[in-house]
């Protein structure tokens, strides 16, 4: 599990009020029972967590390329995040 993947899980556990053992790379926020509110304070987390800044219509998979559908998605938009600010 890369570092970035560890730390991401980690935050999405502390929002949804569960142990990180209990969210795979597989869970969707709604599996997680992560609302609305909990998506944004994860957001805000995450780009705190990385210095970036996630595109403010993340929600919106039709208006952004950055997908928050899985733990999985979550992780490759913030690795192509960093990579872009390097």
């Amino acid at each position: 599990m890369s570092s970035i993947q560890h730390r991401v899980i980690e935050i999405i556990a502390e929002q949804a009020v569960l142990d990180p053992s209990d969210v795979t790379p597989d869970s969707t926020l709604e599996d997680l029972g992560i609302d609305s509110l909990g998506l944004v304070e994860s957001i805000f987390a995450i780009e705190e967590a990385f210095d970036i800044s996630v595109p403010f219509n993340a929600n919106e998979p039709e208006k952004s390329d950055f997908d928050i559908s899985s733990v999985r998605a979550i992780v490759a938009g913030i690795e192509r995040l960093i990579a872009e600010q390097s």
